[in-house]
């Protein structure tokens, strides 16, 4: 639920009628049990469904690794990203599905040589996903940040902040980049 993310009675220090600026589009998606997360759209390569049977487990790798699957000719990993930031794995869930929706996302990160050029390298990732809903238009001056002791320790390192609507709804932005990071390091 969002209220394992959030605690009742945060407050937002922003409203949308107080910030200004451009918008940035954002994909909506659902993780089960119940907690909408967007990521921003200038991160995702592309949205497509995986057959689970086309998917190479990886031995000895984190429960929320699910293997490799060739996309396009090169290798993407797959990664539960409800499992990843401790909601309920694809695995567990009472639902099986014989395919599902893949997020690939990508990080380009600049490295400058000693003589001056420059190489791009762009890394890439497959964030396995219960559903995609929409696109949201959101200000990125009213993401807000949580305090410490709202969030799940899971989802501190890939957090980018949280979007309260208008209507009151609560949405959880991640932060590509950082979800890239963080498979470096483990």
């Amino acid at each position: 639920m969002i209220s394992e993310f959030l605690t009742r009675g945060t407050t937002p220090s922003i409203t949308t009628e107080q910030a200004t600026g451009a918008t940035q589009q954002f994909l909506r998606l659902h993780l089960v049990p119940d907690t909408t997360a967007m990521l921003a759209v200038n991160q995702i390569t592309e949205v497509l469904t995986i057959p689970m049977t086309q998917v190479v487990p990886i031995p000895h790798m984190p429960a929320w690794v699910l293997g490799v699957y060739n996309w396009r000719g090169e290798i993407l990993w797959i990664v539960d990203l409800g499992h990843l930031l401790g909601l309920t794995p694809l695995s567990q869930q009472t639902t099986y599905h014989s395919t599902y929706t893949a997020i690939v996302i990508r990080n380009a990160q600049s490295e400058k040589f000693a003589l001056g050029t420059q190489n791009t390298t762009e890394k890439m990732l497959g964030l396995l996903v219960n559903r995609v809903e929409d696109l949201e238009s959101c200000n990125p001056d009213i993401i807000q940040s949580p305090p410490q002791s709202a969030v799940k320790p899971e989802f501190v390192p890939y957090l980018r902040g949280y979007w309260l609507k208008p209507t009151g709804e609560i949405i959880v932005v991640l932060d590509g980049n950082s979800i890239i990071a963080g498979m470096a390091q483990n």
